[in-house]
């Protein structure tokens, strides 16, 4: 059942105050991947235990896979079942049209990242396209997150090592920051600062005094995608430098398919995969529960 315009900018209101108080107070709220049902009840009950504000997201495949109407319904469900600050977002959206179909569907949270289609695209491109996200998005207010370049790697367990000399070329820049957002009129500028998608052998390595002066250089909050396998210590800074909001998609799929292959190798015999799942939620809400308290938004939602 869709959501009427007054729902969804009543919604989109409550996101631009998390918003607010997550620069005030100093603490980013966690937007958490879902790919199937059992990991969004996970997310909801770590909420709810913790009293954190959540973010769900889903991605363009997650999006095929789930639904978009769908997820958002089950988002809503949720959200009043467990009596929860949780938010919707749309996550590295490659097209306009999906990110139009989001914003009309009452997603709060709006991501799109031109460059996932196409790694070449050029930044007059990205800008354009995002400016048109931006407008559209002012109808309800839901926030827009953008970058100027293509994000590296992908949200699974990868066996190579990190190739950070690469990926320093790819690092965002405090000037670039500035003129990306003023050119874009973003509220949320994604940063690379050596977070990258995926779960790799080796912790990653983040440059807190980049993403200092990207926060000094930028009028609007910060996020850091590929969060999984980062130590939590660069979340407890990186909250204190301007980020609101942190991507965690690996470390919880990870969690799932181990504790899922181990009940599976448990109970060789049991067919009711409802009655295997408890442990398998348990999992993935303990990776949540440890990412909420390293962001520091234990306690800080508002229902």
């Amino acid at each position: 059942m869709g959501l009427t315009i007054k729902e969804i900018r009543h919604n989109t209101t409550r996101a631009r105050h998390l918003y607010q108080r997550t620069a005030s107070q100093k603490f980013a709220v966690g937007a958490f991947n879902i790919d199937n049902q059992e990991t969004l009840i996970a997310i909801a009950r770590a909420a709810q235990k913790l009293q954190a504000p959540v973010l769900v997201e889903v991605s363009a495949g997650e999006v095929e896979a789930m639904g978009l109407e769908n997820v958002r319904d089950m988002v809503d469900n949720y959200k009043v079942e467990y009596g929860i600050e949780m938010y919707l977002n749309l996550d590295h959206s490659p097209s306009v049209e999906d990110c139009k179909r989001a914003i009309d569907a009452g997603y709060e949270f709006i991501h799109i990242d031109i460059s996932q289609a196409n790694h070449d695209a050029s930044e007059e491109e990205i800008i354009a396209k995002t400016r048109e996200v931006v407008e559209y998005a002012s109808f309800t207010g839901a926030l827009v997150e953008s970058e100027p370049h293509y994000f590296g790697g992908s949200s699974n367990v990868h066996d190579e090592a990190i190739d950070y000399d690469a990926i320093k070329k790819t690092f965002s820049t405090p000037e670039g920051a500035r003129s990306f957002v003023q050119a874009t009129g973003i509220d949320t500028f994604a940063a690379a600062i050596g977070n990258l998608h995926g779960k790799y052998p080796v912790p990653k390595v983040l440059d807190l005094e980049l993403l200092k002066q990207i926060s000094e250089a930028v009028d609007c909050r910060i996020s850091l995608h590929g969060g999984s396998g980062t130590p939590l210590h660069y979340f407890e800074e990186a909250s204190k430098l301007g980020v609101s909001k942190i991507n965690i998609n690996s470390d919880m799929r990870y969690a799932f398919r181990k504790t899922l292959e181990k009940v599976l190798a448990d109970n060789p015999d049991q067919y009711a995969i409802v009655k295997l799942m408890p442990e398998v939620y348990e999992a993935v809400q303990e990776v949540v529960e440890e990412k909420i308290k390293a962001f520091g938004s234990v306690g800080k939602a508002v229902v």
